[in-house]
């Protein structure tokens, strides 16, 4: 049955029947149905007279709701609300005021009144209203079926979470026990933004980026970090808990976060849920839980939700954030500052013009295209799902590097290398349709993560996607240096000793016992500059024996003919010494 597009019980139709034909006035059905159920304000205005027309030719029609997946909006079913809110009441928790910033149909709202004996006041927010009466007629169906519960005041209110000042709730309700709970969107700002969603925050840098962090990935942020911030910042200082599902990024980050903001929570904690079983999506999520006004802590204790076995901690730990603080403690000793600067590869954001195979002697882009170029722009490319071995000489793919430096003019390309240009002329469209507002402004075909660090002949990659602890050495294809894509981090030198002697160090077991005790596995990129800047190259050749290391050299030369040796080690160490300044420029 429906109402107000929504589905409704047949015990609410036959209540909304029995009670309203007959009255025309709001203030009255207000009264009635918050003796009914506690809320306030059931109705507005135009509200009342849309439903007595509603109630006139009620049928039976069930309602197809509209898909909206794709705004994050993934709604807790009633099972799952029900064993938090039972969770929370074996904590010992007991609510007097509850919020819902994004109540969606209410079942975390239904699953308080069922398992907290003790609210006074429940708030709910929802931007859709479809489900802000959805949320509204599943309460009243719950106190008809349960006449005997206590009714707290119940506002379920029409609005967007980042237009509701939360800042109210807390100044009337200063010495209630509280619980934030539910689960917001599971979606960044910038897929909202491309579904063009008005149910956005405005537009800040409320990460504090600076820079071309601030314009491409780290700018991006997850809308339920934003909303659980904004909880944060309203009501740190009020006694009560706060328990809300989120992606697993959202938990470290708000983590991560607290080492500068110093909210006033404590008992961080993290449970596990299974999404694929709770929402059908592949995307890894967990409850986080912690204390309002409290001393700080920083650091969180990941559990199992099915079972509440503790799995690991993490968090900050002397100034270093990590994802397993036990293990951490067994390979800290090489966390400090790479001597060496990890770079990210080329970002071009035009893969159908700039990536090429070769077919005999010319060149196929990815639009299948035969395309007759110079070669002196062409090189040989490798994205991370290519770095798999541990040395590469070969690539299945090409790239045309239009400039060396980032923001240099690339009229030199039309007066030196005519084919060149004629093909990506041609394709400009495509360049100048590009999203990314990084290239705004810059010449035409301009890329970026290019510089002279590009063109070392002999680099040590990684690949930043992929959950292997593995770097592959990548060696110069046909007399040119190999160049990475921008999901790869790597660094270069102008001696195969230098990278052979790095990569058998980053190889090493102490180096992947260190990456596994701060890399975290269900990020985006398990592995970003920021992380790899932790390696101490430096320590860890004072970790590793010269037998080791010349016994590596043996078994590197034999299997891919290197024919290096130890005799540059010592030079090789002198070039990481902590205390000089030049290994810091001599590769960047």
């Amino acid at each position: 049955m429906k109402v107000f597009e929504t589905n409704i019980s047949h015990q609410v139709s036959i209540y909304l029947k029995d009670n309203f034909k007959s009255f025309t006035s709001f203030e009255l059905a207000n009264q009635i149905m918050f003796e009914a159920c506690g809320i306030k304000h059931f109705f507005e205005d135009d509200d009342f007279s849309d439903m007595l027309q509603i109630l006139a030719t009620l049928n039976n029609d069930i309602v197809e709701e509209p898909d909206r997946e794709e705004y994050g909006d993934f709604q807790t079913n009633s099972i799952l609300a029900n064993k938090v809110t039972l969770q929370l009441s074996c904590k010992g928790i007991s609510p007097e005021l509850v919020i819902e910033p994004t109540c969606g149909k209410g079942n975390f709202i239904i699953a308080s009144l069922k398992n907290f004996k003790n609210i006074k006041a429940i708030f709910g927010i929802e931007i859709y209203k479809p489900y802000v009466w959805e949320t509204k007629f599943n309460i009243l169906d719950y106190f008809l079926s349960n006449a005997n519960s206590p009714k707290p005041e119940i506002e379920i209110i029409h609005s967007s979470v980042f237009d509701f000042d939360f800042q109210v709730i807390s100044k009337q309700f200063q010495t209630e026990k509280l619980l934030i709970i539910g689960n917001p969107p599971w979606v960044t700002n910038s897929k909202l933004g491309s579904l063009n969603s008005t149910n956005l925050p405005k537009k800040n840098n409320f990460k504090k980026q600076t820079g071309l962090d601030a314009i491409t990935g780290k700018g991006n942020f997850d809308i339920a970090e934003y909303i659980s911030i904004m909880l944060l910042d309203a009501f740190q200082t009020h006694t009560g808990f706060l328990s809300l599902l989120v992606k697993n990024t959202v938990v470290k980050n708000i983590v991560f976060e607290q080492n500068a903001k110093k909210y006033q929570i404590s008992r961080i904690e993290k449970y596990c849920i299974d999404s694929k079983k709770e929402f059908n999506v592949s995307v890894e999520a967990s409850m986080l839980f912690c204390k309002l006004n409290s001393k700080p802590s920083f650091d969180c204790e990941e559990f199992d939700f099915y079972t509440n076995e503790s799995k690991l901690k993490f968090g900050w730990l002397n100034s270093k954030f990590v994802s397993n603080i036990d293990n951490y403690l067994e390979a800290s000793q090489v966390d400090n500052i790479c001597p060496f600067v990890w770079r990210q590869g080329i970002k071009h954001d035009c893969t159908a013009i700039m990536e090429l195979e070769r077919v005999n002697s010319h060149f196929v882009n990815n639009l299948s295209q035969n395309i007759k170029i110079e070669e002196d722009l062409v090189f040989g490319f490798l994205k991370s799902s290519d770095l798999k071995n541990t040395v590469m000489r070969e690539t299945r793919k090409y790239t045309i590097v239009t400039q060396r430096k980032v923001g240099q003019e690339t009229n030199f390309i039309k007066e030196l290398y005519p084919q060149t240009y004629e093909y990506l002329n041609d394709n400009l469209d495509r360049f100048t349709n590009r999203k990314s507002s990084i290239y705004n402004g810059k010449p035409k075909f301009s890329i970026f993560g290019v510089g002279d660090y590009s063109f070392k002949p002999f680099k040590v990659a990684i690949s930043g996607l992929y959950k292997t602890f593995h770097f592959t050495l990548v060696l110069p294809q046909n007399g040119k240096p190999v160049m990475l894509d921008d999901t790869c981090y790597f660094i270069g030198f102008d001696k195969i000793e230098y990278a052979v002697y790095s990569i058998i160090l980053l190889n090493s077991k102490l180096t992947e016992d260190f990456l596994r005790s701060i890399t975290f596995s269900d990020a985006k990129r398990v592995f970003t500059k920021d992380l790899l800047m932790r390696l101490d190259l430096f320590k860890l050749s004072q970790l590793i024996t010269q037998q080791e290391i010349e016994e590596q050299i043996i078994q590197l030369n034999e299997k891919y003919c290197l024919n290096v040796d130890y005799s540059k080690w010592a030079a090789f160490l002198d070039e990481m010494q902590p205390e000089k300044d030049k290994q810091m420029t001599l590769f960047d």
